[in-house]
């Protein structure tokens, strides 16, 4: 990859949708950051985990059943960087009788300071998420 085309850190997320519930709610918001070049999606796909345990693609369109396609903005967002082995990972986070969505994007707002970094001969070594519930817990512990 050219130092011109560096990619800002690319992330993943698995949203779980209980019980195959799925509203729509929060895509709104997913446009949004796209929208305003916050992150760019690379991969979305939509998953189901049967009561037996096996996880299968689905394609969802109507999320909240009002007649509009709701996820027509990313229709056929596919980077390749998503394949079978992902799918096959996410069995063990998603329960059975539940659907998630499985998202990969670009942090493109840290483009720009990930390549300064790069020129200057530093190198990422780690990085990763906070679960919401353990940062909420310490700082709840912490009196914040």
């Amino acid at each position: 990859m050219t130092e011109e085309a560096s990619l800002g850190p690319v992330s993943y997320l698995i949203v779980e949708f209980p019980g195959n519930k799925m509203t729509g709610d929060g895509l709104q918001e997913l446009v949004d950051l796209t929208d305003r070049g916050v992150i760019r999606i690379l991969d979305l796909v939509f998953v189901k985990r049967e009561l037996d345990g096996t996880v299968e693609a689905i394609e969802i369109t109507d999320l909240d059943n009002d007649g509009e396609l709701d996820l027509i903005a990313f229709e056929g967002v596919r980077s390749g960087l998503l394949d079978e082995s992902d799918l096959a990972d996410a069995e063990a986070a998603i329960e059975p009788g539940s659907s998630a969505g499985i998202l990969i994007f670009e942090n493109t707002w840290a483009a720009p300071f990930t390549k300064a970094m790069r020129a200057s001969g530093a190198e990422l070594v780690a990085a990763g998420y906070i679960p919401q519930d353990a940062l909420v817990a310490s700082l709840d512990a912490a009196g914040v």
